[in-house]
């Protein structure tokens, strides 16, 4: 047995208390051991001066669209997927994939997360690039059928099927998987009544776009009368395993729906945001007692992954939308970006104790913007930012050391997603 020490720091506990402590990683297992007064480690983590806090996961993300960044912007969701993404995504290729993966996670390494969960294409590219890099992953195949004759749809819903059967486990178990239709109007209702069925017997949760734009959820309604989330429950949907995107038009009835059979709701507010897609009622969600976590989507239309953008974003539209500003408070927002995304997206992690997984971050505390230190937690929510984060350990091994991160070669990672971008967007247009 291996152990790493983060030794010297103030801990954030479970609780969103704050104590000076040592944290001990099982490096074999992957999980932390102890926490306070801890043994001596084989290897030792420098945490003096900053802050320990669970790594932050990333619940709902298209990491491989960092090679779109700022390609297309200032436009409503349904004109940007239909006459910039789409047309461009159908000229990937699995090596541009891996290249705006590669380059994802690296942002993420840089800024504290240590999970995410994915819906793509050319999963296995994100899988070998999830394993060398060393974080955990969620993935899936983005499955899209509108628009496709028979035999191409069911080409689709197939991979998704054979990707979240061929690799839920992989990279050692730090890749899981789930059933992804990109959302209720994208995929027909006799395609889900024949493949979710066939997901559940593989054991993987469904991972979906919902109630995202009133062009998502109007449509539903006057083709159906019913909402979107009851149209799901009739189409074997919304098991409490499952967890939908955005979430950002739900009516009562759609909350107490998703409390009720116990399925998780992502929050994605800067898409939102940029998308004008609208505000989720997270804190209707919260009191329901609905499990909420925080996702960056896509960095086309967000436009970067640093999660704790989307913590700071989420407090504070939360009590926009709310209109109060008690609502979506920071110990809220933190557990969002920690416990609540771990477990929406089926992670033991999002929490620095015993048994948990090894998933953690250290920020640094002597940087002006976080002087003085009145409330540690206010801070992540309202002052930090991924440029604070001094290390990143996921699985109890160590990802970044005092920002040199140590599982990719950046420069690399940047050279080449640079190249392949220029790529894409030339055979495109």
């Amino acid at each position: 047995m291996t152990t790493l020490e983060i030794v010297g720091g103030r801990v954030l506990r479970p609780d969103m208390t704050v104590e000076h402590g040592d944290v001990l990683a099982d490096r074999e297992t992957g999980e932390i051991r102890a926490v306070g007064d801890v043994p001596d480690g084989d290897e030792s983590l420098d945490a003096s001066g900053g802050l320990v806090i669970p790594g932050l996961v990333n619940a709902h993300t298209h990491v491989a669209m960092t090679l779109l960044r700022g390609y297309a912007d200032d436009e409503p969701l349904e004109t940007w997927l239909q006459e910039d993404i789409w047309p461009v995504e159908a000229t990937l290729e699995p090596a541009d994939v891996r290249a705006g993966v590669e380059l994802g996670l690296v942002e993420m390494i840089e800024t504290g997360t240590t999970g995410f969960c994915d819906m793509y294409f050319d999963v296995p590219e994100t899988v070998a690039a999830v394993e060398e890099a060393g974080l955990r992953a969620r993935v899936g195949h983005g499955i899209v059928t509108v628009g496709k004759d028979e035999d191409e749809a069911r080409a689709d819903l197939e991979e998704g099927l054979r990707v979240a059967r061929e690799f839920d486990g992989a990279a050692d178990g730090r890749v899981s998987t789930a059933f992804m239709p990109h959302s209720l109007t994208t995929v027909d209702a006799a395609e889900l009544d024949a493949f979710v069925p066939e997901a559940r017997e593989a054991d993987v949760p469904v991972h979906l776009h919902a109630n995202e734009t009133t062009g998502e959820v109007e449509p539903i309604v006057d083709d159906h009368e019913k909402r979107p989330l009851e149209y799901a429950v009739d189409h074997g949907l919304l098991e409490p395993e499952d967890f939908v995107a955005h979430g950002v038009h739900l009516d009562e009835r759609e909350v107490d729906l998703l409390a009720e059979r116990g399925a998780g709701v992502v929050h994605c507010p800067a898409s939102n945001m940029k998308l004008a897609s609208g505000i989720a009622p997270v804190q209707t969600l919260l009191d329901a007692g609905v499990t909420v976590g925080l996702g960056t989507d896509g960095a086309a239309s967000n436009n970067d992954l640093d999660m704790f953008d989307e913590l700071r974003d989420a407090a504070m539209v939360g009590k926009l939308g709310a209109g109060d500003a008690s609502a979506v408070d920071a110990p809220s927002a933190v557990g969002m970006a920690t416990a609540g995304s771990a477990a929406v997206a089926g992670f033991d992690a999002g929490r620095i104790e015993p048994g948990a997984n090894a998933d953690l971050a250290v920020l640094d505390l002597d940087a002006t913007h976080l002087t003085p230190h009145h409330d540690l937690v206010s801070h992540l929510a309202y002052a930090a930012s991924g440029t604070d984060v001094r290390h990143t350990v996921c699985d109890g091994e160590v990802l970044m050391r005092d920002r040199e991160v140590l599982t990719l070669d950046v420069d690399e990672v940047r050279e080449t997603a640079e190249r392949h971008a220029a790529a894409v967007v030339e055979r495109a247009e």
